[in-house]
C-alpha cells in the first residue's frame, strides 16, 4: 500500500526460526531514545519520524526467510505519556502516513499530549512498497459494469480479466502479492509493538481499518487497551453478501439525499420537479443509450465526451459517503433538472474515476492504490473455487440477482470481480465467527447514512462484544470521529484521555443528510441586482467547481468555465492563486485576471475585467463575513459593500475528498475527519 522509502534508514532485525517471535522489553526506554536506537529518520515532509521495520514476509512459514520492509510513523507524546495511539486508515488500499498530519491536525490537541501518534503504511503500499497500477485501474473502472445480457456478461468477464493482467504487468514486485492479506499485515503492527516496548496500546480503525483493527484483536488481543471502530465492516459475511448489502444501503442514502433535496426551498426550486424522478429518468436513458456532453477543457476549448449509465452509477457512488459530496451531486443533478446541463455531472465523474478531465489519463496519488486495494481484498475474502472462468460465473450467478432487483447504483456489486482472476486470490469461503473481544473496550462508531459500512453491520459487531458501546449518529457520512460532531467526539476523547465510559451502552448523535444546499448561480447575469452579488456568486461557484473542490492542493491545475473561457488554480505558500481568461459562471459577466484566496485570514479577492452586459474594472474582495467591489464601470465609480453569508461556503473535509476519490476502489473505505478544506494541508482521501 505504500511507496517505496527514500532516504530512511532501515532496521535489520534479524530473524532465525526460533525468533520470530517479536522481543519483549522489561523497561521502555523513552520513545525518543527508542526510535534513536532503531534508527528512525524524520517523514518527508512531516512531523512525525518514520521507523522502517524489516518483518517476515511470510509470518506463518517460519521455514522463508524472505523479508520486507514496513514503515510506521510516530509522534511521541509532548506531555505525561499515556501510551500508543494507533491508527489504520481505510481502503485498503490507502497510505496511512500521508495522511498523518492531516488527520492529527483534527485531533484534541490533548491527544497528542498524551498518546504516542502512530500511522503506518501497511506491507506493499505507498513507502511500504509502492505497488500501484493506474493505468489498468482507469481502464477497469471506465468499463461497463453491466450482466443484464449474455453479451454484456462476456464484455464484464473479459474487462475484469485484462484488468488483472494489466495491473499484474504494472506492478514493480507481485510475487508479494500473496502475502499482503490483513492476518499477515497486522503481525507487522505485533513486532513493531514490541519494538517499541509497550505491553498494551489503544487501536483506531477506520472502515477498512476497522477490519484490520479486528483481525489484530483476535490475534493479539491481550495487547489491546481500548479499540475504536469507525465505520464498522462485519467480518462474517462473505464479499458478495457484503456488496449486495451495501448496494441497498447506497440506493437507500441516495433516495434520502433526494428526498432531502426536496424538502430544501432552494434545491427544490433548482429542480422545479421531485428530483428523485429527475434521477430515475436519467438512469433510465442512459440505460438504453449515452448522453453526448460537449465538455469545457482547461486550454478554452470544448471536447465530444459521453455519459453513460455506469458512469452515472460511479459518480452516485462516489458521492454518497459524505453530506458534503451528497451535496455536490444533487446540486449537479439540479443543474441537469434545469438546464439540460450534464457537464456538472461529468465534473464529479472524472475524480471518481481518478483521471485527468483534459486528457483522461490515470491521475495516480501517493495518497491511494487501486492494485493493493485488490491485492488485499482478494486475499481476505475466498472468492469460489476451481478455474478462473467457472469462478466468474459463480460469482455472476450470485450477483445478478442484486443488479435485477432495481436498486439503484447497483454496479457496485461487480466491484470484486476480479478476484476471481486476480493471482494468489484466495478460494477459502470460510468467514471469521462474531468475537466478544473479551477484557478489550470497544468503542463501534456508525452513521445512520454510512453507504458502505451500513449500520447494521456495526449492530452486528456490537452485540456480540462483551465490553461494547455502540454511538449512532443520524444521518452522517462514513465514518464519524473527529468530524466536529462533539456528542461523538467528546465521547471518544473522554475514553482515551481519562478512561470513562459512557453512561449507557447505545448513544445516538445529531447529524444530517447533506450539507446545506447551495444554489446554482442564474443562468442570465442580468439576475443579478448588484455587481457585489455577481461577485459572490462567482466566488460560490469557483468554491464549488469539482475542480477546486477536491483539488489536493498540490498540482497547478485548469479548467473550463462553466460558460465560456478558463480558470487556473495553484498553491503558492499560503495562499490560493487564480487566474481567470474569460470565465463567465452565468451569462454575460465575463471575468479576465487575477485572483487569491488565503487561509489564515480568510480573505478571497478577484481583481478582473468584466465584460458582456457591462464593461468594468472591478476589484472584489471578502475578508470573513465583510464584502466589497470597487472600481469603475465605463467610467462611472463603482463602490459596494456587504455581508457575506459564509455558511454556504463550508468546505468539505480532506478527507471525505480522499473517501469520494477513492470510492472507485469500492472498498469499504473509511474516513476520520476534517472540518473544512481552506486550508492547504498535508494531504495532497477507503473499505
Amino acid at each position: 500500500m505504500s511507496k517505496i522509502s527514500r532516504g530512511l534508514i532501515v532496521v535489520c532485525v534479524i530473524f532465525l526460526v526460533v525468533m520470530f517471535k517479536p522481543p519483549a522489553f522489561a523497561a521502555r526506554p523513552d520513545v525518543r531514545e527508542r526510535l534513536k536506537e532503531l534508527g528512525a529518520t524524520q517523514c518527508p515532509n512531516s512531523a512525525f519520524t518514520c521507523l522502517t521495520v524489516t518483518v517476515p514476509l511470510d509470518h506463518f512459514n517460519p521455514l522463508d526467510t524472505r523479508t520486507l520492509d514496513v514503515v510506521f510513523a510516530i509522534l511521541p507524546a509532548t506531555g505525561t505519556r499515556k501510551g500508543m495511539y494507533v491508527t489504520v486508515t481505510g481502503g485498503p488500499g490507502t497510505s496511512g502516513i500521508y495522511y498523518a498530519d492531516s488527520y492529527t491536525s483534527y485531533f484534541d490537541p490533548r491527544l497528542p499530549e498524551t498518546f504516542d501518534l502512530v500511522f503506518l503504511d501497511q506491507r506493499g503500499v505507498a513507502l511500504s512498497g509502492g505497488l500501484t497500477c493506474p493505468n489498468a485501474s482507469a481502464e477497469w473502472y471506465t468499463a461497463d459494469w453491466r450482466a443484464d445480457t449474455e453479451k454484456r456478461k462476456q464484455a464484464l468477464k473479459t474487462h475484469a480479466q485484462t484488468f488483472t493482467a494489466n495491473c499484474d504487468a504494472e506492478l514493480n514486485h507481485p510475487d508479494i502479492l500473496p502475502y499482503l492479506g490483513t492476518t499477515q499485515a497486522v503481525e507487522d503492527l505485533e513486532i513493531f509493538r514490541a519494538l517499541i516496548g509497550d505491553d498494551k496500546f489503544w487501536l483506531y480503525g477506520e472502515s477498512y481499518g476497522t477490519q484490520y483493527a479486528q483481525t489484530y484483536a483476535y490475534a493479539h488481543g491481550e495487547h489491546l487497551a481500548g479499540m475504536i471502530l469507525d465505520g464498522t465492516v462485519d467480518l462474517t459475511p462473505d464479499g458478495v453478501t457484503y456488496y449486495a448489502r451495501a448496494v441497498q444501503s447506497f440506493n437507500n442514502t441516495l433516495v434520502d439525499t433526494l428526498r432531502a433535496c426536496s424538502a430544501d426551498a432552494a434545491c427544490a426550486n433548482d429542480f422545479g420537479k421531485k428530483p428523485l424522478r429527475v434521477y430515475d429518468k436519467l438512469k433510465n436513458l442512459l440505460e438504453k443509450r449515452r448522453a453526448r456532453v460537449m465538455f469545457p477543457l482547461g486550454d478554452g476549448t470544448r471536447a465530444k465526451r459521453a455519459l453513460r449509465f455506469h458512469g452515472l452509477d460511479t459518480i452516485g457512488i462516489g458521492q454518497m459517503y459524505g453530506e458534503g459530496g451528497r451535496m455536490m451531486f444533487a446540486r449537479a443533478l439540479a443543474a441537469y433538472a434545469r438546464d439540460g446541463d450534464l457537464v456538472p455531472l461529468m465534473r464529479l465523474l472524472y475524480p471518481n474515476l481518478g483521471v485527468n478531465e483534459n486528457t483522461l489519463e490515470p491521475s495516480p496519488t501517493a495518497a491511494w492504490s487501486d492494485a493493493y486495494f485488490y491485492a488485499v481484498e482478494c486475499q481476505d475474502y475466498g472468492f469460489y473455487q476451481g478455474a478462473g472462468d467457472a469462478r466468474a460465473n459463480e460469482y455472476i450467478d450470485a450477483a445478478l440477482p442484486v443488479e435485477q432487483s432495481g436498486a439503484r447504483l447497483s454496479s457496485l456489486i461487480w466491484g470484486d470481480l476480479p478476484c476471481v482472476f486476480w493471482r494468489a486470490s484466495s478460494q477459502d469461503p470460510t468467514r471469521p465467527p462474531h468475537w466478544t473481544a473479551a477484557g478489550i473496550p470497544t468503542f463501534v462508531l456508525n452513521a445512520a447514512l454510512d453507504p458502505i459500512t451500513p449500520l447494521g453491520s456495526a449492530r452486528a459487531v456490537y452485540e456480540h462484544l462483551d465490553d461494547g458501546y455502540l454511538l449512532v449518529q443520524r444521518g452522517g457520512p462514513h465514518v464519524i470521529y473527529g468530524r466536529g460532531v462533539a456528542c461523538v467526539d467528546d465521547t471518544v476523547n473522554a475514553f482515551l484521555l481519562h478512561d470513562v465510559r459512557p453512561a449507557q451502552r447505545e448513544m445516538e448523535c445529531n447529524g444530517r443528510v447533506m450539507s446545506k444546499y447551495v444554489p446554482l448561480a442564474p443562468r442570465d447575469a442580468r439576475s443579478f441586482k448588484t455587481l457585489l452579488a455577481a461577485f459572490e456568486s462567482a466566488e460560490t461557484e469557483i468554491n464549488y467547481l469539482p475542480e477546486f473542490w477536491y483539488w489536493d492542493y498540490a498540482m497547478t491545475t485548469r479548467t473550463g468555465c462553466p460558460v465560456s473561457g478558463v480558470l487556473k488554480f495553484q498553491a503558492v505558500e499560503n495562499r490560493v492563486e487564480f487566474t481567470l481568461k474569460d470565465c463567465a459562471f452565468s451569462n454575460g459577466f465575463v471575468m479576465t485576471g487575477t485572483g487569491m484566496y488565503q487561509s489564515g485570514r480568510d480573505r478571497f479577492v478577484l481583481k478582473v475585467n468584466v465584460t458582456g452586459y457591462r464593461n468594468c474594472a472591478l476589484v472584489y474582495e471578502r475578508k470573513r463575513n465583510d464584502s466589497s467591489v470597487t472600481g469603475d464601470c465605463e467610467q462611472v465609480a463603482v463602490s459596494e459593500r456587504g455581508v457575506r453569508d459564509r455558511t454556504e461556503l463550508e468546505k468539505v473535509n480532506a478527507r471525505e475528498l480522499l473517501q469520494m476519490n477513492k470510492s472507485r476502489g469500492l472498498g469499504r473505505i473509511k474516513f476520520a475527519a476534517t472540518k473544512t478544506r481552506n486550508v492547504p494541508t498535508h494531504v495532497g482521501e477507503p473499505k
